[in-house]
């Protein structure tokens, strides 16, 4: 605030105004009347020095805005509009991710890279804004630079700019991973003891694959090219690092060059490597053993050996209830199934005293690839748990009952299928052949058709059987079950990033820039599992990430912002980092003061 002095030329007098500063939105300086005094001459009858005075009224309105203890009076002109495309609205609850991405010193690590390059933007200030806009209005990179005006952050670069920094964040994706890795080390001290690791894989809407997006076996059963992406997080569920593969990779040989880099360059001590079955493969349990690490991984019994079949197959020894059994099940229970799962049905469907269990210590023969290429047999040691379960056994059943269907049409009516139309149900009919230019069911073998009666009895023979395989042998049951549970977290991760955080479709396809995609939606997830640990898991990611989204304001006049939405949520979160997400009214200057705040 100010004392203006304004004098008519004509009248030659004098009019006092008390008159405020401030910067609007783009930063321009403007200024209003606050309030209008009258003519020198008349106060000067009231006043000694009505300047001075005046000034000094001034000077305390200035000293009262500061602490808060002065009115703000708005005016307001109702025959004010908009401009075409205004939008005003920003969000607020990105100030929590923005301390998140500080307390990493990702900034630093970035500006530390910056310097090695020409470019004259602001890679930092281009990363900032594709994390944050990731969780808070997830889009394409146009839309997201379209979208800027979210934040408060400063801007300034072109969405060419957004493009030409991808190849920067790709250079250095697994450097950026291992400096996140170790501040997590030493902020949160991170719980390896035990890490789990699991594949899904991304698919692209395009028609030719390329070096990277491949033809593959999509989790989605989509014909589309994919990327496969190995994604490792720890015990809390923090994620460690991530790898993205070619499409046609094999799920099984996506763990051993994560594992490797994990040996070289981070400091993880002994740990306890978690998967689904479609990571058990002999040179991966070989090299988990020669590092001297350990593994509890799911074990499908129909790939398993004749011999391990008939122990899992062999009734009297399985014991009906017990405390391991009733572990098991409180591991189990709160995870509904999906085709492929071993997670069994909510407890209402089920009796516990048909769930049944048993264990042994036992070697097992696997097939490892020497360095010239050749495979040996070698025997590990293990501690084999074999669980059943008849509601299990139906969702088996339920599971295939449409291929089987379909394949007992097929017998029937072999015109109505090709090769696309049959897929699924092709293994449960005997003497089937397609004409590889059409795809149609050779015209030759159409009559000789039958449905494979024992495929499907060998096939539901392990109905409801599933079984998990470790090498600690010393461990109890119960903490190898307890361990294996975890994995669930993987999935849920996967899903985030897929359901909450839109990492798909890509709208990138260069191989440098589909990287830097993946790394901001890496760096995405992590900030949601810190915030998640921060508030003691007590609230789900998207629960979180909802209100976040939700706190936001609009400018009401000059520099002074209305702020729109408030819950509990917001209530515990603004605790756990001192920030006050109940003022219904901030200034511009506030709310950087929280920005900066949030930076340190």
């Amino acid at each position: 605030m100010f004392l203006r002095k304004c004098t008519n030329s004509k009248t030659r007098r004098t009019q006092l105004t008390i008159v405020q500063g401030y910067r609007d939105t783009n930063g321009k300086s403007r200024q209003k009347t606050v309030q209008s005094l009258g003519y020198l001459d008349i106060l000067e009858q009231e006043y000694e020095n009505p300047i001075a005075y005046f000034e000094q009224v001034a000077k305390q309105m200035t000293e009262d805005c500061k602490q808060k203890t002065a009115p703000i009076i708005l005016t307001i002109n109702r025959d004010d509009t908009l401009d075409i495309g205004a939008n005003d609205l920003k969000n607020f609850g990105y100030m929590i991710l923005s301390s998140l991405y500080h307390k990493l010193e990702i900034d630093t690590f970035i500006k530390n890279r910056q310097m090695l390059s020409n470019a004259a933007f602001d890679h930092n200030a281009i990363f900032r804004l594709l994390v944050f806009a990731r969780l808070i209005n997830p889009g394409s990179k146009k839309s997201t630079y379209e979208s800027k005006h979210l934040f408060f952050d400063r801007t300034a670069f072109e969405l060419e700019d957004v493009y030409r920094s991808l190849a920067f964040f790709a250079k250095y994706k697994e450097d950026l991973q291992l400096w996140i890795h170790e501040k997590i080390q030493k902020l949160w001290r991170r719980d390896t003891s035990q890490v789990y690791f699991d594949v899904t894989n991304y698919y692209f809407e395009i028609d030719q694959a390329d070096e990277l997006r491949k033809k593959g076996v999509s989790k989605e059963h989509r014909p589309d090219p994919i990327v496969q992406m190995g994604l490792l997080i720890d015990n809390n569920g923090i994620p460690i690092s991530y790898r993205l593969f070619p499409g046609n990779t094999p799920d099984m040989k996506t763990l051993q060059p994560v594992m490797r880099r994990l040996q070289e360059k981070y400091s993880l001590g002994r740990t306890i490597y978690v998967a689904d079955r479609g990571l058990v493969w002999g040179n991966n349990i070989a090299q988990i053993l020669a590092d001297k690490n350990g593994y509890v991984l799911s074990y499908s019994i129909r790939k398993a050996d004749s011999k391990f079949k008939a122990y899992a197959l062999r009734d009297y020894d399985y014991r009906a209830t017990s405390e391991k059994a009733d572990k098991l099940w409180e591991v189990y229970k709160n995870h509904p199934p999906k085709p492929g799962s071993p997670h069994i049905l909510p407890e209402d469907l089920v009796d516990i005293e048909e769930f049944r269990i048993k264990t042994r210590l036992s070697p097992r023969t696997i097939t490892v690839t020497t360095k010239d290429g050749k495979q040996t047999k070698v025997t590990v040691h293990e501690k084999q748990i074999i669980y059943y379960s008849p509601v299990y056994a139906q969702k088996a059943k339920a599971d295939r009952a449409k291929a089987v269907a379909k394949a007992r049409d097929m017998v029937k009516n072999p015109g109505r299928y090709t090769q696309t139309t049959a897929k699924g149900a092709t293994k449960y009919v005997k003497n089937i052949s397609f004409n590889p230019k059409t795809g149609e069911i050779h015209e030759d073998v159409k009559n000789h058709l039958s449905f494979d009666e024992d495929k499907l009895k060998e096939e539901e023979k392990y109905d409801g059987y599933y079984a998990i395989v470790s090498s600690e042998m010393n461990e109890s049951t119960a903490k190898i079950l307890d361990t294996y549970k975890g994995l669930w977290e993987i999935e849920e991760s996967f899903k985030f990033t897929k359901r909450g955080i839109s990492s798909r479709p890509v709208y990138v396809s260069k191989k440098d820039h589909i990287e830097a995609h993946f790394l901001t939606c890496f760096i995405s997830l992590l900030l949601s599992r810190l915030l998640q640990k921060q508030m003691n898991n007590k609230y789900g990611i998207e629960t979180m990430l909802e209100s976040l989204r939700k706190a936001t304001c609009g400018s009401v006049e000059e520099n002074l912002y209305i702020f729109h939405y408030y819950d509990e949520i917001l209530k515990e979160i603004g605790e756990a980092f001192n920030i006050d997400f109940s003022l219904k009214y901030r200034t511009l200057e506030e709310i950087k003061k929280v920005l900066s705040e949030s930076r340190k």
